[in-house]
């Protein structure tokens, strides 16, 4: 059997049965590298009434950024637990691609001054990437440590329009396409559990988003009925799921058909206790993810173990 293309657990992998982005920083940057979350003072197309109000409907009023906070105040947090670790700044609250580009290079170049930030992760929307915004990130990724987040949530153009994403698909292949030209690491960001959608649908957005050309990383994050979101209006008592074990299970089947090479950066949801609605079970991450390590190991699967075939020369 080709080395290559053998459905065998990576050894990349570690103790792990998937590509976690925690090993991969762990191996690029030699040690233990944390994302410090902080908001750079954006505001967002579908907030602003440039496409839309609102926000998404599943967007909180902090625009998804509750554990933002200030760099120094996390890194004093951290530094008990992890004293020689690395740090990234992630701009997370809203879109942090919105803005002149005079003001982006300005809060980007003033965060990495900062001595204890080795890189940038960014978060976004793909229809928020216009040209002049592309080569500012192209400068930074040739000099600084990058990547930048896509909020994509879903491939089928019914449920974004329920969500009120306001761009189709075609604008998020197009982001990717320009990232990928300039060699700039990009993570996906899709949500498991949207009103409306099956397991199928769900399943077809990972294989879509997997075959990207140049993606890095995914995220699957867990739909959180939250306050000050539309949806606890329109969605007070929905659940996306029934029971932390059907949530595992579509973790599970996700991550089979996830080639190994791409970086995993999160499984489920992480909404707090504060202003979560449903599903009600969902602040209780470290279960999920414990859960998701026993049938991962249980079922003898893996990362990629039903996903097509492929190579492992991406390093």
């Amino acid at each position: 059997m080709n080395e290559k293309n053998s459905k065998i657990i990576p050894s990349f992998f570690g103790e792990k049965r998937f590509y976690s982005a925690d090993r991969w920083l762990k191996e690029h940057f030699g040690k233990k590298t944390i994302k410090l979350a902080i908001d750079g003072g954006f505001t967002c197309p579908n907030r602003d009434g440039s496409k839309s109000f609102g926000g998404c409907t599943f967007c909180s009023d902090s625009g998804s950024g509750e554990f933002a906070s200030s760099i120094d105040e996390q890194i004093s947090l951290l530094s008990d637990k992890w004293p020689h670790a690395y740090y990234l700044a992630y701009l997370q609250n809203h879109t942090n691609t919105y803005a002149p580009v005079d003001r982006l290079k300005a809060i980007y170049m003033d965060v990495l001054k900062n001595p204890e930030i080795k890189g940038l992760v960014i978060g976004t929307r793909p229809d928020c990437l216009s040209e002049e915004v592309l080569d500012l990130l192209d400068e930074i990724n040739k000099n600084y440590f990058l990547w930048i987040e896509l909020g994509l949530q879903t491939i089928h153009q019914t449920t974004a329009s329920d969500i009120n994403r306001c761009y189709d698909l075609s604008t998020f292949d197009d982001a990717c396409r320009h990232l990928e030209k300039r060699k700039i690491k990009f993570v996906v960001h899709l949500i498991l559990g949207l009103p409306g959608e099956t397991e199928e649908m769900m399943l077809d957005s990972v294989r879509y988003v997997s075959a990207v050309p140049g993606i890095f990383g995914i995220k699957l994050h867990l739909l959180n009925i939250v306050k000050g979101s539309a949806m606890e209006k329109t969605h007070h008592d929905y659940q996306p799921f029934d029971s932390i074990d059907s949530y595992v299970d579509m973790v599970v089947r996700c991550l089979e058909i996830i080639p190994p090479n791409i970086t995993i950066h999160r499984l489920t949801g992480d909404a707090p206790r504060s202003i979560l609605i449903n599903p009600p079970w969902s602040f209780n991450k470290r279960t999920i993810l414990n859960r998701i390590d026993q049938q991962l190991n249980l079922r003898d699967t893996w990362q990629g173990k039903k996903a097509p075939d492929y190579v492992t020369d991406f390093k």
